[in-house]
């Protein structure tokens, strides 16, 4: 007996678990984090070792006054706010990578239900190819005694046999299809090993807040989140950029021995000319401006592209509930009744067979398009939950993937 399908939101929590998209999103983040640090810290100071020799290559140290030997030491400060101007541009990336972890799980776990959906929709069709051959076969053998006792034409035979042929051929292209989809949800679910998944009996309930989402979508939407912190990352930029505008100091200290005379202290203060900032700081700061004008434009973009997405997705939702509705109410229930009635007709001499053979076409398809209908609406569920709602919360074996480990 097959083992049906785990329910999908077991699924979606071994993918969140197992993908290793996850991780290297999660890297990015910690990586965007320590990168704070050393934005943050002065540049490293610089030893210097010094020999000054009145009559070299004679060493006279000791013997004249003006020779000396000793160490000086220098530290680069960079002007008031340049670090923290440095600093907040750092972190402000920590955010944007924050963002993006999240949209990857988001889009990870609408990927999990999208071929789930998928799967359910060709194991719906296989369920009906099945039905419809054991009807098939029935009315097969019944045309086969009418045929032979000479109360049927050999056509009839011959189009109930084409017609089971015809479901053979579609029942191997359905079944390369659904390796495909078990390929697919197999990748997403970040298994080493391949592994069968057992038909998709149903479909979880899918329920939706109610309408206009566009405003719950353009608070809650992952990529508006990413852009609102590109946004950010670039005024952080910005104002780095202009504090690089500034001199940097040098300041040291040096202290060398005469042997026998004495010690001499030197303190040394320096500051940067800028001569060239008009080759180095200003044209990053115009390009950082730039990059501002650009994150600005594309949250803009972003933001109309969701606006459009969830009206596409609620004129969608909006139709595939009331075809399902008239697939159930309407379709299904009038299909198995005409082919109840041509079938019965047919079997006491009155109807024609390729009248059966049509109304079993018809009563086949309402069942495809019935589970393609709901298949349909649970993708969209899927593609509205991505925009409006966040990704599950981290479980303990996704923490412990987090954490450095490379399986959970």
């Amino acid at each position: 007996m097959e083992v049906p399908a785990p329910p999908v939101e077991e699924l979606v929590r071994e993918a969140l678990a197992n993908n290793p998209s996850v991780a290297v999103m999660a890297s990015r983040m910690a990586a965007a984090v320590e990168m704070a640090v050393p934005e943050g810290a002065l540049p490293d100071p610089m030893v210097e070792f010094e020999l000054t020799d009145v009559n070299f290559p004679r060493l006279t140290v000791g013997d004249e006054e003006m020779s000396m030997a000793g160490v000086r030491i220098s530290q680069g400060v960079p002007f008031p706010g340049k670090l923290k101007a440095r600093r907040d541009a750092a972190r402000a990336a920590v955010p944007v990578r924050a963002a993006e972890f999240e949209e990857v799980r988001r889009r990870l776990v609408s990927q999990v239900r999208m071929v789930y959906a998928r799967l359910y929709a060709i194991d719906r069709e296989l369920q009906a190819l099945e039905l419809g051959r054991e009807l098939l076969e029935m009315l097969t053998a019944t045309v086969s005694m009418r045929y032979s006792a000479g109360e049927s034409e050999q056509e009839a035979l011959i189009k109930a046999q084409l017609q089971l042929s015809r479901l053979g051929e579609r029942q191997i292209d359905l079944e390369a299809a659904r390796r495909a989809q078990n390929a697919a949800l197999n990748h997403l679910l970040g298994r080493d090993e391949p592994m069968t998944i057992g038909r998709v009996d149903q479909l979880p309930a899918s329920s939706l807040p109610e309408t206009p989402w566009a405003a719950e979508a353009l608070g809650n939407a992952a990529e508006i989140r990413i852009k609102e912190n590109q946004v950010t990352a670039a005024e952080r930029q910005v104002e780095a950029a202009r504090a690089d505008l500034n001199p940097d100091f040098t300041v040291g200290v040096g202290v060398f021995s005469r042997g026998g005379f004495d010690q001499i202290v030197t303190l040394q203060v320096g500051i940067e000319l800028p001569l060239w900032k008009n080759h180095k700081q200003e044209p990053r700061m115009r390009a950082a401006e730039r990059e501002l004008d650009m994150a600005r434009h594309e949250m803009r973009e972003s933001e109309i592209a969701t606006r459009s997405a969830i009206e596409r997705l609620a004129a969608e939702w909006a139709r595939a509930d009331r075809q399902i509705q008239l697939y159930t109410e309407a379709i299904i229930p009038q299909t198995s009744a005409a082919l109840d009635a041509a079938r019965s007709s047919y079997l006491v001499g009155r109807g024609d067979f390729s009248t059966v053979i049509e109304d079993f076409n018809l009563w086949l398809e309402a069942r495809v398009e019935q589970g393609r209908r709901e298949a349909e609406r649970f993708i969209t569920w899927a593609e509205i939950e991505y925009l409006i709602r966040p990704a599950p919360a981290a479980q303990d074996g996704e923490l412990r993937f987090l954490n450095g480990e490379t399986r959970p």
